[in-house]
């Protein structure tokens, strides 16, 4: 990322991707975001996935779900980006929406080198 404006547009653009592959895509897609030695800890506080294979496995649970997902606000800041969004996960009758807030770390090629869930029961609805 060569300067400030286009590290801005490619962290812009991979948060933007990353709602795309939570809601369409698969764990083999999501972790293309991903550097080699990422991390993933969602939520904050419990598991801490290292390395692509743990967070392709962390992802995979997601895979066969019938899901939406919606971008609320972005910040990008640095190689940072914090994010809000709301994911709404269907499986038969039950629905439930989560409303986490996403800090991720980027490298100088545009890659996932952390990301932290910040979310809770609380942040859930059932419906």
């Amino acid at each position: 990322m060569r300067n400030a404006a286009d590290r801005v547009q490619a962290i812009t653009d991979t948060v933007n991707r990353y709602i795309e592959l939570v809601a369409k895509g698969s764990a083999d897609d999501l972790v293309e975001l991903y550097a080699d030695d990422a991390t993933v800890e969602d939520p904050v506080g419990g598991e801490v996935h290292i390395g692509r294979q743990a967070i392709h496995g962390f992802y995979s649970a997601v895979d066969g779900v019938a899901r939406e997902c919606e971008l609320v606000s972005l910040r990008v800041a640095g190689n940072e980006a914090a994010f809000l969004f709301r994911l709404t996960v269907t499986a038969g009758d039950h629905r439930m929406v989560i409303e986490p807030i996403d800090v991720m770390v980027f490298d100088d090629r545009g890659k996932v080198t952390a990301m932290k869930a910040y979310w809770s029961a609380a942040n859930v609805t059932q419906g």
